[in-house]
């Protein structure tokens, strides 16, 4: 287990000797009797708390504070002196100290301060993330995920929400097409009226325009009354038609009318009804394969598609699988009434290994599975599905092809950058500096690259 970093500064090396000692067994310990190689240091890598003498010769430790919080604001100080005031220490705390000690240090009691110095780090590098992410999607508390494929669509949504022009969402089955919908119409200036789903791939031929159009009482058998259709339901809001590419040829002829006059006819009826709705369809098929082969009106393509998203399957935007693990992991905890924290590192990495065929609503299901099995507060690979298992297991380079070259043919380049960064990762203990260092790159382009890839 990689041991958190301690840098003590400090400009008598008797103390910074006692101390090393003192905490080394528990802590990665390095330490500095003057600022600047410290601040030098921390350029290229970072620590989870500096240890900081106040006086330091005839530097003045608040400076040296504000430096490392301008560097890293997420890093823990402590400061200790021998020449504790009041004054002093509220200015330190002003500065952004996380406590202060007073010489000599009381070992104990130093070691219990470090313990919530590191974990007052991590709630800080966790906070700034989440901020991140409810920056970016603050409006759109349904959809899960921080890559720039999710952000690009946050973006259409946001750009689509206040206009009437139909949309066709596509994307594999599973990726969210109904939540985006929703999204688009809760966001909008239609927000208020309703919002009415249609699945064209679950309705009887027999009842298709009964269900969108209406019907009048005595129309067919069954017709024991009056009945509003799907579009007069949705006036003046949004319907969303889902599975667009299922719908029957005849029907699709009628929809199109509909698209054109804004009005509807129920079956029976001799005057048609106008309709103020906005269009939202989704398909899961290619519609233009569909056209060629006739199996879809090429009219009514061009009047959904006047605006289009598409969903990325999840295992093209990887980055956000351990972002939805944790979402899905709370949901279920809280239903089930279990205190679940989260995964262990084998469970996450044979989740980021998985190519999920069913998307999101696959993962929900496998998250759902997972909480129902556990019975600690750790999710680990015994708690997947044997799916899972088996294809996200771990691989190496010799049991999945027998040698580099076969390896380097048959993956991706972003696959072979992926191996390669983790595994440089794991060889340096996490320690991106040299990292960034092994790999020729910079430190920020490591970073982006680790984002990119869910290494984190």
């Amino acid at each position: 287990m990689t041991k958190h970093r301690i840098w003590i500064v400090d400009d008598e090396e008797g103390i910074c000797t006692a101390l090393y000692f003192a905490l080394k067994n528990s802590y990665e310990v390095r330490t500095f009797q003057t600022s600047a190689p410290m601040l030098e240091q921390l350029k290229r890598e970072s620590c989870d708390v500096v240890l900081l003498d106040l006086k330091l010769g005839n530097e003045d430790g608040l400076d040296v504070l504000r430096a490392v919080k301008e560097s890293d604001p997420a890093i823990a100080v402590v400061i200790m002196t021998a020449y504790a005031s009041i004054g002093t220490s509220v200015e330190a705390m002003k500065a952004g100290a996380f406590t202060y000690l007073t010489k000599p240090l009381d070992i104990e009691e130093l070691k219990i301060v470090l313990e919530q110095a590191v974990e007052f780090r991590h709630l800080s590098e966790r906070v700034s993330y989440l901020t991140g992410e409810l920056e970016i999607s603050r409006h759109f508390d349904r959809i899960i995920g921080n890559s720039a494929s999710m952000k690009t669509v946050y973006q259409l949504i946001d750009t689509l929400k206040d206009i009437d022009s139909n949309v066709l969402i596509t994307g594999e089955s599973g990726t969210g097409k109904e939540l985006v919908a929703k999204a688009i119409h809760e966001e909008g200036k239609r927000k208020d009226e309703r919002f009415v789903v249609v699945n064209c791939a679950a309705i009887p031929d027999n009842l298709l325009e009964s269900e969108f159009f209406g019907h009048k009482k005595g129309s067919f058998t069954g017709a024991d009354a009056d009945r509003k259709g799907k579009f007069e339901l949705a006036d003046r809001g949004t319907i969303f038609l889902d599975e667009i590419g299922d719908m029957p040829l005849a029907l699709q002829a009628k929809i199109l009318r509909v698209l054109q006059d804004k009005e509807v006819t129920p079956v029976g009826a001799g005057e048609p009804r106008k309709v103020d709705v906005r269009v939202i369809a989704a398909t899961n098929k290619d519609l233009k394969t569909l056209i060629e082969e006739k199996k879809f009106r090429e009219d009514l393509y061009y009047r959904l598609n006047v605006m289009s998203i598409e969903i990325p399957p999840l295992r093209e935007r990887r980055e956000d699988i351990l972002l939805l693990c944790e979402h899905f992991i709370q949901q279920n905890a809280f239903e089930m009434r279990k205190t679940i924290s989260g995964l262990t590192q084998e469970a996450s990495d044979m989740l980021m290994r998985y190519t999920y065929p069913g998307n999101v609503r696959q993962l929900a299901n496998i998250m759902e599975y997972a909480c129902i099995v556990c019975k600690g507060d750790c999710i680990g690979p015994e708690h997947l599905p044997r799916e899972v298992r088996e294809e996200g297991g771990p691989v190496s380079f010799a049991q999945e092809s027998g040698t580099v070259e076969n390896f380097v043919s048959t993956h991706s380049l972003k696959d072979i950058e992926k191996l390669a960064i983790a595994e440089t990762l794991k060889k340096n203990r996490g320690r991106r500096d040299k990292t960034a260092e092994d790999l020729g790159i910079s430190k920020r382009g490591l970073l982006n690259k680790i984002n990119e890839y869910g290494l984190l």
